[in-house]
């Protein structure tokens, strides 16, 4: 059975001196963030942008793959600390979603750092929102090991 979630949006003016605010998401769990196209290509100013919301679904879908396969190697985590960087940029061709890197520091007894990184590696390649970008937008992953 597949699950929908949904987002809604309400935009009013042009592209560049216009202004929306994201209404509802399913969940419920936020509403009413605004949203421009200052805040996409320059200073935020507050409002959020798709790439910031892109890069919490990814840092999120990482984390949840990467304990996962920890867990499975018998090595579940303490903490993993999961940043993902968005980078959107302007190319020739106009205004392009280019690169998604994740950064995970993570405290997990009795594994080690060539266990860590594969399991890593493979959490990004693997994790649903990595496969919605893959092909689309550079993927990378900066996996650090904290000792416990």
């Amino acid at each position: 059975m597949a699950e929908v979630r949904t987002a809604n949006v309400i935009w009013s003016g042009d592209l560049v001196n216009g202004s929306g605010i994201i209404t509802y998401v399913t969940s419920g769990v936020f509403s009413r963030l605004p949203i421009s196209w200052a805040s996409r290509t320059s200073a935020h100013d507050g409002k959020t942008s798709p790439e910031e919301l892109l890069a919490a679904a990814h840092a999120s879908c990482f984390s949840m793959a990467f304990s996962a396969r920890l867990a499975k190697n018998d090595t579940p985590a303490t903490t993993l600390d999961v940043r993902a960087e968005v980078t959107f940029e302007q190319l020739e061709s106009g205004w392009k979603v280019a690169a998604s890197k994740l950064i995970v520091k993570g405290t997990v007894p009795g594994i080690d750092k060539a266990t860590f990184d594969r399991l890593a590696e493979d959490a990004k390649e693997n994790c649903p929102i990595s496969g919605a970008l893959r092909g689309n937008v550079q993927l990378s992953v900066e996996p650090t090991l904290v000792e416990a």
